[in-house]
């Protein structure tokens, strides 16, 4: 196999997080440990509230959440259930291992958001997780008449392969079993080729106005390059957790939940009416 990643999906300025930067990411312990202990404190408050009192006033834009790499729905679970205690209506992206063509994935998401925002008649914002903003950034861009907006978290859009040797091997082993023969897995072409262009050309392109975006990035995010994770066209929330630790710690659940918030229209435009590109 020839070079596992085009070039120019590292360009000048970003890197690969070092080797003792993957340590960083043992803190995924206590962050998983904080988020037992938040889930604890609101049980304890909603037993001790009249049931009356327990609903939250529901958004009305729906919010579909995307993982990263590797990852599937069940990564997003905790994020998803903390949102839905705070009124969002969350759902599922439907992918069980990201580990597919991202343009196939782009594609068939596209087809999940035309569900949802046919169902709820109103633009969908979207959450995304590592691989999963940059998917979110390439269909904010392609179908702004169903993405109100977007939050990434831990995203390298700006620099794709900005990230980790281990996940590089991880690229590698997919490309060969799609060689292979195995279907429904990440061939050279996704990585190295047209379809790696055009997914990445795509994610770099404009926004509308009306489309907001939020990017929450870590220092201390050690699988791929903070600074890749930060789009001008979007507002940079720096947040301390590690990479994959994003996708359950409070605080971070805390900053997705008010990016969502100031990105909501108080009156979300119906479906209907709203005008496309």
């Amino acid at each position: 196999m020839s070079n596992t990643l085009a070039p120019w999906l590292l360009p000048d300025g970003y890197g690969r997080p070092a080797l003792a930067a993957l340590l960083r990411e043992g803190t995924v312990v206590t962050e998983a440990g904080r988020f037992a202990a938040r889930r604890g404190a609101t049980r304890r408050v909603r037993r001790r509230t009249p049931l009356a009192a327990r609903s939250a006033a529901r958004m009305v834009e729906p919010v579909l959440l995307i993982p990263g790499f590797l990852a599937g729905d069940w990564t997003l679970t905790a994020m998803a259930s903390e949102l839905r205690g705070r009124g969002f209506r969350t759902y599922r992206s439907h992918i069980h291992a990201n580990v597919g063509c991202t343009l196939g994935s782009a594609l068939t998401l596209e087809a999940r958001l035309e569900q949802i925002a046919e169902r709820r008649d109103a633009r969908v914002q979207i959450v995304g997780h590592s691989l999963g903003g940059m998917i979110a950034r390439g269909l904010a861009a392609r179908r702004p008449d169903l993405v109100a907006g977007i939050v990434t978290m831990g995203s390298p859009m700006r620099a794709p392969a900005a990230h980790h040797a281990l996940l590089t091997r991880g690229v590698r082993v997919l490309n060969r079993l799609a060689d292979a023969g195995f279907p429904g897995l990440m061939g050279e072409d996704c990585v190295a080729g047209e379809c790696a262009h055009l997914s990445f050309t795509e994610s770099q392109e404009p926004l509308r106005a009306d489309v907001a975006m939020t990017n929450v990035y870590s220092r201390r995010d050690g699988i791929v390059d903070w600074r890749a994770c930060i789009d001008p066209a979007g507002s940079p929330v720096e947040v301390r957790a590690s990479h994959v630790g994003m996708a359950l710690d409070p605080r971070v659940i805390d900053v997705v939940s008010s990016a969502l918030l100031r990105q909501s229209t108080p009156y979300a435009t119906p479906l209907s009416v709203v005008e496309t590109a």
